[in-house]
């Protein structure tokens, strides 16, 4: 099986806790790239959109919107979402099926570092327009809340993150790229004639089910609770009832850090 399919196959199983816990883009980078672009798109393609959530704010701004995902749960509820403006396709981002320079803006939100990055810019800069903007988008984890929250949250994704690193049947189940190299390989691609990062960050309502949810969000999560959930049971319980004493019944204000890289055509 393919490095891509390994890594789509990772995100099957927990679609429905996704849609519900994971941020929406704001309408921040929508309008950085609109400034970009200097103008409205006609076309937006959203590049590993999941469950649509990364994808439905640029109907507001762009003529169509079409969204790339390869993994079946995933894309089942982005299709759900399906109107005049916007569709979803089945396929992997270095092989879209997608028109020569069809596009002004490409955006992967949250799905680059699952994406052979070589393999991927060549496919950006075929289907994008002279002068179109390329931008991934990737949240910092855990979102702001409450000092003690985070820390719970870290002190289990760094035991999420030891289990994944040595327990080979998880290790050798997906390919990771690095973010940290996103900007990068955009510049090393030689496709773009600008590139930098910009750092924004966006207020959304929480509650505490929905803080733990968005450790369950993450694949390396899942995949522990797939493949050996014994592993992870104890730390799981303590998560929870810390969550839980932390916050009361009623919704919070939580702040998304974001890390946007971006190049122009």
């Amino acid at each position: 099986m393919s490095n891509k399919q390994n890594n789509a196959d990772r995100f099957s199983g927990f679609a429905d806790v996704y849609e519900n816990a994971r941020p929406k883009v704001p309408k921040y980078p929508v309008d950085v790239i609109c400034r970009y672009l200097g103008r409205n798109p006609q076309l937006v393609v959203d590049m590993g959109c999941g469950t649509g959530l990364s994808s439905e704010i640029w109907q507001e701004v762009s003529g169509k919107v079409t969204g790339i995902e390869p993994n079946d749960e995933m894309r089942g509820i982005a299709e759900k979402k399906t109107n005049s403006k916007m569709n979803f396709i089945k396929a992997f981002s270095d092989s879209t099926g997608l028109d020569d320079c069809c596009a002004d803006a490409v955006v992967c939100s949250q799905s680059f570092h699952w994406m052979e990055p070589t393999s991927t810019l060549k496919e950006v800069n075929r289907i994008l327009k002279d002068r179109g903007v390329f931008a991934t988008i990737d949240c910092d984890w855990p979102p702001a809340a409450k000092w003690e929250a985070e820390k719970a949250y870290m002190t289990l994704y760094d035991k999420v993150n030891d289990i994944e690193s040595e327990v080979p049947e998880i290790r050798d189940s997906f390919t990771r790229y690095s973010k940290d190299k996103h900007l990068e390989n955009i510049i090393n691609s030689g496709y773009f004639t600008y590139a930098r990062e910009i750092l924004f960050s966006n207020t959304e309502e929480c509650t505490k089910e929905r803080f733990c949810n968005i450790l369950l969000s993450q694949g390396s999560t899942q995949a522990i609770l797939k493949k050996c959930p014994e592993l992870i049971k104890k730390e799981l319980d303590i998560f929870y009832e810390a969550i839980d004493s932390y916050f009361d019944k009623e919704p919070f204000d939580i702040e998304f850090c974001y890390r946007m890289r971006i190049g122009v055509k």
